[in-house]
């Protein structure tokens, strides 16, 4: 079940690249200011590339607004390869073991072309400076999802 606006945002510590670095990352280290995770299905894959250079191209307008984070299940070496190729601003955060993905209930069964199967639901929370979700953008999709965040953080 995914966290609802105007209750706390579960915490997390997790593995992170920025730029060609790697690190860690606390959720509630980071209170005091906005925080974006952007969940996605995996690196490098038309409708995240699609995505993920959107957020690029429209970093001026949102960069000061929050810290933010995209998030798979994808590995490290998976996010240095994608963040190098896609000259990507922002850091990724590796969920290997989908932990967050769950806590965020985003790790949901998915249908295509009559197959079922597990995959992460490209959603987008907003937490606010208090800890606590204040916008949750469902379902997004790729083309739209920089317009639609423009928007949250207003």
């Amino acid at each position: 079940m995914k966290p609802a606006p105007g209750t706390p945002a579960p915490d997390f510590e997790a593995s992170v690249v920025e730029g060609a670095s790697e690190g860690s990352v606390k959720l509630s280290g980071l209170r005091g200011g906005k925080v974006v995770l952007v969940f996605y299905p995996k690196d490098s894959t038309p409708g995240c590339t699609i995505q993920a250079c959107a957020l690029r191209d429209g970093w001026e307008e949102i960069r000061g607004k929050a810290r933010i984070f995209g998030v798979s299940a994808d590995g490290v070496k998976s996010h240095l390869n994608f963040i190098r190729k896609r000259e990507l601003p922002y850091p990724l955060i590796a969920d290997e073991d989908r932990s967050i993905c769950e806590a965020y209930g985003v790790w949901v069964e998915k249908s295509f072309m009559g197959r079922k199967f597990m995959g992460i639901e490209r959603t987008t929370f907003v937490i606010g400076e208090d800890g606590r979700i204040s916008a949750v953008l469902e379902k997004v999709s790729p083309p739209k999802h920089l317009a639609l965040l423009k928007e949250a953080l207003a």
